[in-house]
């Protein structure tokens, strides 16, 4: 069987590592964010670090959107920017089916869980990134922090507060704050990947304490 397989393979042209082939990353974390603390220049400064991010490596044929939501009267949340999936990492492993799987919008879902985690969660070059595990073990700073400004279901704050430090505007330092979640899903008591803590306030200063360094999620919507 294996044999015949193998001969109708090389009949038809095609070969093992092709019917195998690994799906197009469409998911990544940002390798660096933009040194200025949560000031991402808004939406369109942060879309663009993810476009530019993804054309480095070879993916800028498709359309990036960061993660984010932004608050206040033409409020956006960030679930309804990231098109419908499914999405893969750059490892080829699947992050989410869709935004339901994604968000787990079901009982059922949430249970299940999606595919973020410190192993799939890896940036636009496939790189691992440093959380709670990787500080313990020495390999630096946790930048386990990443920045959201969400609920856990993906949409906007509507309590009145700062959760997005000015619609990603800000970088005063301790003033604002932006709602981070866990790209390794470890915490303390809450383990979200996009809605587990506030930041202590805006600036890059601020970020670091809590294990941040200003890095956001990134999806393809084409």
């Amino acid at each position: 069987m294996v044999l015949s397989a193998a001969i109708g393979a090389l009949a038809s042209g095609t070969s093992f590592s092709q019917q195998e082939e690994q799906p197009e990353m469409n998911f990544f974390i940002t390798s660096v964010g933009l040194g200025d603390g949560a000031n991402l220049g808004g939406l369109e400064g942060a879309d663009a670090h993810c476009q530019s991010l993804a054309e480095a490596v070879g993916r800028g044929d498709s359309t990036w959107r960061a993660y984010l939501s932004t608050q206040g009267p033409d409020a956006v949340n960030a679930r309804d920017r990231i098109g419908e999936g499914p999405w893969y990492g750059a490892g080829g492993q699947m992050i989410a089916r869709d935004l339901a799987h994604l968000h787990g919008d079901t009982l059922e879902l949430a249970r299940l869980g999606n595919g973020l985690n410190s192993f799939h969660a890896r940036t636009e070059k496939g790189d691992f990134l440093v959380g709670i595990t990787g500080r313990r073990l020495g390999q630096g700073p946790s930048v386990h922090d990443i920045l959201t400004g969400s609920q856990p279901d993906g949409r906007a704050y509507t309590d009145g507060e700062d959760h997005t430090c000015s619609n990603w505007t800000s970088n005063a330092d301790g003033e604002g704050s932006a709602q981070v979640g866990h790209f390794d899903r470890m915490g303390f008591d809450n383990t979200s990947w996009n809605s587990t803590h506030g930041t202590r306030g805006c600036s890059q200063e601020s970020l670091e304490p809590s294990g941040g360094a200003g890095l956001f999620y990134c999806f393809a919507i084409d």
